[in-house]
């Protein structure tokens, strides 16, 4: 039997790159997914392609009834969610001093309010046993210049991830972040395999969506039944710290 046999899940940002992969991940494993996301055309075509174990929900995570409309959904579907992956995210490149309040607000609220509407409209209809998986950043670990916005939202979700585990432990749900480092998806703004930002990473190059998704089908699966409140880095070593040029691979 595949791991996630028997689990409905709701992916946000399921439409491409981390949310894409979790998505397929997750129905190899035999679970059936709601693939949440405001990209209906390649929403669609990825729920097409994976068949009848997949379904398109149009979700804004940003909007209390579009979630109400997607927990509805995966009911008529599949049956009640036992798993939700809060993947959905945005970021915005500007200084602290010259960010705009509207562009500041919608960081956040998609990033971190839509995490919290989606953990409170789901777990709503979600039995014992289930898992919330919120995808932060190792931005919710160390902070970065020049996306204020995304960071705050990051660290802010790593909060929220303990306080749900808190409240939601009771009533046998799980809730964990994962805190992907760079990662090779559509978002990524400049070309990976030629970036020196790697110099000094132990593992000195971008992630590829599937080893995020690695770590999220575990979370999802029973295999993490005792984990709740945790923070799982997944990011090359790169909050570990910087590995010095002497010890690089080839330096002399």
């Amino acid at each position: 039997m595949s791991t996630l046999t028997g689990k409905t899940a709701i992916i946000t940002g399921g439409a491409r790159g981390q949310g894409e992969a979790h998505a397929r991940r997750f129905v190899a494993e035999g679970a059936q997914v709601v693939i949440g996301d405001i990209l209906d055309a390649e929403g669609n075509a990825l729920a097409d392609e994976l068949g009848d174990a997949a379904v398109f929900a149009h979700l804004d995570v940003a909007s209390e009834q579009a979630w109400a409309e997607a927990v509805q959904i995966a009911r008529s579907s599949f049956g009640d969610p036992t798993v939700l992956v809060n993947n959905a995210g945005i970021v915005r490149h500007a200084s602290l001093l010259d960010e705009e309040l509207t562009h500041w607000q919608r960081v956040i609220d998609i990033n971190l309010t839509g995490c919290w509407l989606g953990i409170r409209a789901v777990a709503a209809a979600m039995p014992a046993g289930g898992s919330i998986i919120n995808i932060s950043s190792n931005a919710g670990i160390i902070g970065y210049a020049g996306v204020g916005a995304y960071v705050a939202s990051k660290w802010g979700l790593r909060g929220l991830t303990k306080a749900a585990a808190l409240e939601l432990g009771p009533s046998g749900i799980r809730v964990n972040s994962v805190h992907p480092g760079v990662v090779d998806t559509p978002m990524l703004k400049f070309d990976p395999s030629s970036s020196r930002v790697f110099d000094g990473q132990p593992i000195a190059r971008a992630g590829q969506p599937e080893e995020i998704a690695n770590v999220v089908r575990f979370l999802a699966s029973d295999e993490s039944s005792y984990m709740t409140g945790a923070e799982l880095t997944v990011d090359g070593g790169m909050v570990v710290g910087s590995v010095p040029p002497s010890a690089r691979a080839g330096a002399s």
